[in-house]
């Protein structure tokens, strides 16, 4: 098979005029170990050499006229800029800011990445996420407007914003190009990943698995192919001569449900993350990803950088189009569709944070069912994701109408019901649950139920659809009564909304889950004290905790103090004690 050797071999860089050492030489056959430590140094040099690509291949990349008048303003000291966006990072090299905030340039020799401070804070940031301003008071846009009635540089500036075009619908023509630029970089940068990385690593089965790679790379040639499709249709409806007069806001709604797909990738990324930093602890495979992205020409950032760019690009759509929005007119052709597109993204920022969080609850759920005792029949995950609401209800069912203590844990499609231990109330045995698809919630008036023949009093009735199960659920007081009514139809009108969004949990995602909680609880080892369950029903007794509490103060802060008492401690002593 074909395999990747770096080599000392130049290189031309066309942006910045120099030559570039290091690039690569695929090569037809196994790798001779012995002729390549003559050919290029030692693994250990090698390496270093890698590491240190940094400083070898951080060319600039170019900036012409513009870059240079923007650096000479930045040497008078007079230059600032306004965020337009929110830029959100990880990385502790970036510089993080609220759109609104003024950032004082520091370096702009780069032309995507710039140098700035925000505070006491340094660090790089895009270029593309702020607006130039001349002073702390004065928008660049103000400073060039006012250039335009002077004698000298006057008419260059005329040209730049074209000539008698009104302000505002300058600015939408400079948002609309800014949005066009930054979809087709985009798409340079999803194809270099595709075809530098994964095309590359898919050809050395030796260091990677498809399992691997899935979990690396995620689904990120499918976003690929639906952005080029995308990108298709905004050119389409993209005005090179007037920007302004594009009507771009139907491309977005036309797709709002296919940006649904970077759900799945959002959801992977923690694991392409922990997967990458466990192969880049080896020299081989630093090596390797190095020398991808030399062939592939890209920029100095490391992969984890690059597979960062999906999760940040989701999140910019509704920045974008506010900032569209705002420089539209109501009158334009295009306001109704970007006023709807900008909503339907804000939509879909939200059902991916919604998939999201669903999908870490489904760990918390393993091993709470875990956690149970005498657990019987499919686990909650076969088909369940979420937990809605739970509490201690009292429970009268046919036949014999006699009231039992249970603790309730409403999911979506199903209600699991247990009993807790007589001494060690942390304990849960598995008494039954009840399939709410098959389930009609009544609310009961207090008195002589007559189905039952019973007195009840804060009562819920589920009814079968042939009344062959009739169950009666009575709250202690009126306003968990209300709750639980809430909850019933909270859990209805989400199962609803998962079948008009096609959300489900794969079977490999409650596989995994499953076997997490199976290591955490091996068989035959008591039961930890620490009650899992708990985990989900502090969030809604104590949505404020402090994290710092100790799990045991935790749930002392859960639960009413009880006075000790010695009477269990001296029976215990005198006879055996089963449960």
């Amino acid at each position: 098979g074909w395999r990747i050797r770096p080599l000392r071999v130049k290189g031309y860089c066309s942006d910045c005029n120099a030559f570039l050492s290091a690039a690569l030489v695929i090569t037809d056959g196994p790798q001779d170990k012995s002729g390549l430590g003559d050919e290029v140094g030692s693994e250990d040099d090698l390496y270093n050499e890698f590491r240190s690509s940094a400083n070898r291949f951080g060319h600039p990349g170019g900036g012409g006229g513009e870059q240079l008048a923007i650096n000479e303003l930045i040497s008078d000291g007079s230059v600032c800029a306004e965020a337009l966006w929110d830029h959100v990072t990880m990385d502790d090299q970036e510089l993080g800011f609220k759109a609104g905030d003024v950032i004082e340039v520091v370096d702009a020799t780069n032309k995507e990445w710039w140098w700035g401070r925000v505070l006491d804070s340094e660090g790089w940031f895009p270029a593309s996420f702020v607006r130039l301003r001349v002073n702390q008071d004065e928008p660049m846009d103000d400073y060039l407007a006012q250039l335009e009635g002077a004698p000298e540089g006057g008419a260059g500036v005329c040209r730049s914003l074209g000539p008698g075009l009104p302000c505002k619908e300058q600015m939408r023509a400079n948002v609309i190009n800014e949005i066009m630029s930054t979809e087709r970089d985009y798409i340079k940068h999803l194809k270099d990943i595709c075809e530098g990385y994964i095309k590359q690593c898919r050809k050395r089965t030796d260091m990677f698995t498809e399992e691997q790679l899935r979990t690396i790379f995620g689904n990120i040639d499918e976003l690929y192919r639906f952005q080029k499709k995308f990108l298709k249709g905004l050119e389409k409806k993209f005005n090179k001569e007037q920007p302004h007069l594009s009507e771009i806001g139907s491309c977005f709604l036309e797709n709002q449900t296919e940006f649904q797909i970077y759900s799945e990738y959002c959801n992977n990324h923690p694991n392409a993350c922990v997967q990458l930093s466990k192969l880049m602890k080896i020299k081989k495979y630093v090596f390797f990803f190095e020398a991808c992205r030399l062939l592939q020409k890209m920029i100095d950032i490391s992969l984890d950088g690059f597979l960062l760019t999906p999760v940040q690009k989701i999140c910019k759509y509704p920045l974008q189009l506010a900032e569209l929005l705002k420089y539209t007119n109501p009158q334009h052709r295009d306001y109704k569709d970007v006023e709807a597109a900008l909503n339907a993204m804000k939509n879909v920022a939200r059902l991916i944070n919604e998939r999201k969080r669903r999908l870490e609850n489904i760990d918390k759920i393993a091993q709470w069912q875990s956690s149970i005792e005498d657990w019987e029949g499919e686990d909650v995950l076969s088909r369940s994701s979420d937990l809605i609401f739970s509490g201690d209800l009292t429970k009268i069912s046919q036949p014999q109408a006699k009231g039992q203590q249970r603790m309730f844990f409403l999911f979506d499609h199903q209600l699991v019901f247990c009993k807790k231990d007589l001494l060690r109330r942390d304990i849960l045995y598995y008494k039954g649950r009840l399939d709410m698809d098959e389930m009609e919630v009544l609310d009961v008036e207090d008195g002589k139920d007559k189905d039952l023949n019973v007195s009840v009093k804060n009562a819920v009735k589920l009814v079968s659809p042939g009344r062959e199960e009739v169950h009666l659920l009575c709250a202690k007081k009126p306003e968990l009564k209300q709750r639980w009514l809430r909850a019933f139809r909270d859990e209805r009108e989400q199962v609803q909304h998962d079948l008009d969004t096609g959300f489900s949990i794969t079977e490999v995602q409650k596989k995994q889950a499953m076997q997490n909680a199976c290591k955490s609880h091996p068989a035959g080892k008591p039961k930890a004290v620490t009650r899992p369950y708990y985990d989900l029903l502090l969030r809604q007794k104590h949505p404020a905790l402090p994290a710092s509490l100790p799990q045991q103060q935790v749930i002392m802060l859960a639960e009413p103090k009880r006075k000790t008492s010695n009477f269990w401690h001296n029976i215990g002593r005198l006879t055996p004690f089963k449960k």
